[in-house]
């Protein structure tokens, strides 16, 4: 049967709405078939509006105001395009909230990394990257678009700074010698109960329990050892943060003397002249973080934003407010000094020094180490 005009713009929206469409494909044809036919319909004058705004998530804090100064707010003034910020504590939690809503609500999210790149591919939210309208990716280390591409060879995410999630401690209390001698036992250590603090965060407890016990946290025998190093700490701890602002207040008041923590917000703390060390014990937990453009977003606007905030002045001034090297090859990109003095920063760009998951092995056990973690951090 012969479709209607009316069907066919339909079956168009249908289709955008369902990522099957780009939206510069979806507005040329609909455009076309409008005309055409002389008609419209109810969605169409929101759909063919020019793009006014990008919606934005991630880890508010530092790092986002430090978006928001450096590429946000002169990005808007350019493009006049302004960006919609939202924040969440919890990629699992935004994931789930963009699940229950529509493509296109949520666009571009400060994702954490190629673990959780898999679950958003998993999902079906994955766009695909026109890579022609980001050039600046041409200074993005290749070491760190690789995980990615492995995973999806047409990329809906773009790396875009990294760091460590290392070991934190007071030097009043504990000296590097003492924290470089423990390493990661230091997290476990009974002369420190109650003053010892850590991530609420399944990777992060899973991954130093398995150093604490000599193993790999990529390749794991043992879980009855891990989730017994995992209960131990549980009970020697004082609080487990959920934040980066929870996790410098912790330690700025002294209430907790040590805990692994993320490197840039320790930079942060002994910048304001805390007495606070940082150390990355062998096989410490690596992490890249990446702008994820989402399914059903507007692809060129998105990408024009990308590009922009990988802009080498961009990046770098991005990069020193929020205390995160950038994802940009120091052998192709001149960085400043105090980028090159960060915690975790890779001078050679080859990302050799840094242990990151295996995203296929962690995705594959995350369903059930998380709900062992969730019974454990209630008691159980």
């Amino acid at each position: 049967m012969k479709l209607t005009n009316t069907k066919r713009l339909e079956r168009l929206h249908d289709r955008y709405i369902n990522g099957d469409l780009s939206r510069r494909t979806f507005l040329g044809l609909t455009a076309a078939a409008a005309a055409s036919a002389g008609i419209s319909m109810a969605w169409m004058s929101a759909a063919l509006a020019a793009v006014e705004q990008i919606r934005f998530d991630g880890w508010g804090g530092v790092v986002q105001d430090a978006l928001s100064q450096y590429a946000f707010q002169p990005y808007t003034a350019k493009t006049k395009i302004k960006v919609v910020q939202g924040t969440f504590g919890n990629e699992t939690e935004i994931l789930t909230k963009i699940k229950t809503g529509m493509p296109g609500d949520f666009q571009v999210v400060h994702s954490s990394g190629v673990a959780n790149y898999v679950k958003w591919v998993n999902a079906g939210m994955n766009s695909e990257i026109n890579e022609a309208n980001i050039p600046n990716m041409a200074n993005v280390m290749q070491a760190m678009i690789e995980p990615f591409r492995k995973l999806t060879p047409k990329l809906s995410a773009v790396p875009y700074d990294y760091g460590t999630t290392g070991i934190a401690f007071n030097t009043k209390v504990i000296s590097p010698e003492e924290a470089r001698e423990k390493g990661a036992s230091l997290l476990f250590d009974k002369k420190y109960a109650g003053k010892i603090g850590g991530f609420s965060d399944m990777v992060a407890r899973v991954w130093y329990a398995a150093l604490a016990t000599g193993q790999d946290p990529n390749n794991i025998k043992d879980m009855d050892a891990i989730w017994a190093k995992v209960r131990e700490m549980r009970d020697l701890a004082k609080k487990f943060w959920g934040s980066g602002a929870e996790l410098m207040d912790l330690l700025a008041k002294g209430e907790v003397v040590v805990t692994d923590a993320w490197s840039g917000r320790v930079a942060v703390l002994q910048q304001q002249g805390h007495p606070i060390g940082y150390l990355d014990p062998p096989g410490s937990l690596a992490w890249m973080d990446d702008m994820l453009i989402l399914k059903g977003s507007p692809m060129p606007e998105c990408e024009e934003l990308v590009n922009f905030m990988l802009e080498p002045a961009t990046a770098i001034a991005v990069a020193e407010a929020q205390n995160y090297p950038p994802s940009l090859d120091p052998t192709k990109v001149k960085l400043t000094e105090k980028i090159k003095k960060l915690p975790a920063y890779d001078a050679t760009g080859t990302m050799k020094s840094l242990t990151f998951t295996d995203p296929i092995y962690w995705e594959a056990n995350s369903d059930a180490w998380t709900k062992q973690w969730d019974r454990i951090s209630k008691g159980a």
